[in-house]
This record gives structure tokens, C-alpha cells and sequence, in this order.
């Protein structure tokens, strides 16, 4: 069985002195001197243009963080600070963080078979797959991850074909194509057998569940915005809908930044940030490097980023003190044209 790859990791930084926590409004600031901003503004102007640019889409909220203050942000017509917008698959690092705080209570433990009642038979090869594996997407599922119609997808299957009442139960009906651990697929349901897990182990589904994750995690750091979606069976659907605004994304990406402490209060256990964002072993030709439900590199080396589709992202960068959200509806076609400009963006600011 493959390990997560060791490196070394970039501190995370700590709040400024002085700095207000945005739980309740954003300090702002000012653009930062010695960032390039002429070149963030020919980026913004680019990106923002009346007409949306053939290779970027449409990009209809951006927001930029820097050393805990908001220093830029730009709606497209028609959005605000108060409008909420697609999560897709950036709730799956909003599941890491949920399992988080489950390991700190002591009712989880990742590295142990999890608890899904679909494998429980004895003798079925996939009953030793860990929580840890779920969520470095490392559990050898055969599970097809595509999101274009005419393809035979599990995904859309899934969240709007015959799983779409029971999302964890249709993910972990699904046999095993590799041995648990040797091979790196990424896979929405995986998402949901974890979010399940979580809602197992907190004893609480649906309303219930909503109201353990507003009291441990969105509340205490004012994501106010949130709305999380479920199944008909009371599961979150963490692999995709989680709506919020832009701000409130930004307040999760400051938590992870943070190292999961705000305003004093450690919120997830220590080294879990740590652990999203050290390196999963993937094989060779995998789409781009991987922690546990956090995407790596975007903007850098050390960077991590929760990624969604049609252009949605999260990226938190500590050698920088920063986060960068953006919100757009960029077509696959597109999306390395988006990464190539979020990694622009932060880059003129390195000079700060």
C-alpha cells in the first residue's frame, strides 16, 4: 500500500496583531505595496470584461485576502458580497474540515476500516479501506468521475440519476477495480461515503447533522451564508452543494490558513490542516497533486486549494498570507486557462 509522499511543509502564519477576525464583518485593507498592481489590474479588467473572454468564461466574483484583511473584490453585473454561489466540489474540503472536528471529539479515527455498512460482510475486499483513503481518493472504488452527459458518468448518476435519493449508498455499492491504496482516482462519491461516515459518527442526519455543522464550524467562524443540501436519506451531500458567498468562502479559507484555529479557538484538531494538504502518492498522468480533499500547487508550491467545477476556487497560499476565492462558470475546455490566471493573480503579489 502506497504512503502519503513527506516534504516538508510551509508554515501556516498566524493572525496579524492588531488584526480583527472577520467573524462578524471583513477588516479591510489596502492593496499591498510592492504587488505588482498594474498587472492585477490588466488581469481583473481581463477577466471582468462586458463581454465575457473566450478563454476564461465567465468570472463572476473574485475576492482577495491578504495577512487576514480584504484587500480586493470584483462581482460580476447581476452578483455582490451578499450573493451565494455554487460550492460543487469545494464542500468536499468543507467534509475534511467536518470529519476534522469529529477526529478532535475523539469519534472518528481515519486510519481505521470505515464504518460503512455496505462492506461489512466478511470476506468483502473493500472492508479494510480507512476514512484515510476515502479522503486521499486512494480506495480503489470503480467509480467514473465525468461530467459531461453523453459520457457514462457515476457522477451525474449519482447527484441526479438513481443515487441522487441515497448518494453514499450508491457510491459504496460500487466494487473494487484496484487494491485500496495503490492507485489515485479522484471521486465525488468517495465524498459522500465520508460525509456519510461523519453524520454516523455524530449520531445526527439531515437537520440534525445541518445543525452540528452550523455550532462547530460555520457559526463560530460567521459563515452565516452557508446552506448545505442533503439527500432524501439525511446525508450532505459533501462532494457538491454547499452554497455560500464569496466572503464566507473566504472566511473557510482563512480557517485552513489559520491551522484551524480562529479567534483563540482551536476548531480542528491540531495537524489537521497539516494532513490536507501533505502530498497523496498518485501514479503517473494523475490530473495534478493531491492532499486528503485538498487539491495542491495551484498557486505555487505549498499552496492548496479547494477546487469545484465550471471555475470555483479556494486557494490559500502561506508563503504569502493569503486567500484567493473565485466564482465564475468556466467550461472544462477552459479550466487550465482559469488555474494558469488564479496562479497569475497571486503572483503579482510577491513582490509585497
Amino acid at each position: 500500500m502506497n504512503a502519503p509522499t513527506k516534504e516538508k511543509l510551509p508554515a501556516l502564519p498566524a493572525q496579524p496583531a492588531g488584526v480583527a477576525w472577520p467573524t462578524v464583518e471583513w477588516p479591510m485593507g489596502e492593496f499591498p505595496a510592492g504587488a505588482d498592481k498594474a498587472r492585477f489590474r490588466r488581469l481583473m479588467d481581463h477577466a471582468f470584461a462586458a463581454e465575457a473572454p473566450a478563454d476564461l468564461g465567465e468570472t463572476h466574483a473574485v475576492v482577495v485576502v491578504k495577512g487576514g484583511k480584504l484587500v480586493h473584490e470584483q462581482y460580476w453585473t447581476g452578483f455582490g458580497p451578499d450573493v451565494t454561489c455554487p460550492s460543487w466540489s469545494k464542500g468536499k474540503s468543507i467534509t475534511h474540515a467536518l470529519v476534522g472536528i469529529l477526529v478532535k471529539d475523539g469519534k472518528i479515527d481515519i486510519h481505521a476500516p470505515a464504518d460503512v455498512p455496505e462492506w461489512r460482510a466478511a470476506g468483502d475486499p473493500r472492508g479494510p479501506i480507512t476514512l484515510d483513503l476515502l479522503l486521499r481518493m486512494s480506495s480503489g472504488l470503480a467509480f467514473r468521475e465525468d461530467y459531461v452527459p453523453e459520457h457514462p458518468s457515476d457522477v451525474i448518476e449519482m447527484l441526479w440519476g438513481a443515487g441522487k435519493d441515497d448518494v453514499a449508498h450508491f457510491a459504496a455499492s460500487f466494487p473494487l477495480e484496484h487494491e485500496p491504496g495503490s492507485y489515485w482516482s479522484y471521486a465525488s462519491g468517495t465524498t459522500n461515503i465520508v460525509a456519510r461516515t461523519a453524520a454516523q459518527a455524530a449520531n445526527a442526519f439531515g437537520p440534525g447533522f445541518e445543525g452540528f455543522m452550523r455550532e462547530r464550524l460555520f457559526d463560530p467562524i460567521g459563515m452565516k451564508s452557508a446552506a448545505p443540501k442533503f439527500d432524501a436519506a439525511g446525508t450532505f451531500i459533501g462532494s457538491s452543494f454547499c452554497f455560500c458567498t464569496p466572503r464566507d468562502f473566504a472566511r473557510f479559507g482563512l480557517l485552513y490558513l489559520r491551522d484551524g484555529v480562529w479567534e483563540g479557538q482551536r476548531l480542528l484538531p491540531e495537524g489537521w490542516v497539516d494532513y490536507a494538504r501533505t502530498p497523496t502518492w498518485q501514479q503517473m498522468g494523475a490530473e495534478g497533486a493531491y492532499g486528503a480533499h485538498w487539491w495542491l500547487g495551484l498557486a505555487g508550491p505549498g499552496s492548496f486549494s479547494a477546487n469545484g467545477f465550471e471555475g470555483q476556487y479556494t486557494v490559500v497560499v502561506p508563503e504569502l498570507d493569503m486567500v484567493v476565492v473565485r466564482h465564475g462558470k468556466t467550461s472544462l475546455e477552459m479550466k487550465l486557462n482559469q488555474k494558469a490566471w488564479i496562479a497569475e493573480i497571486v503572483d503579482c503579489f510577491r513582490g509585497a
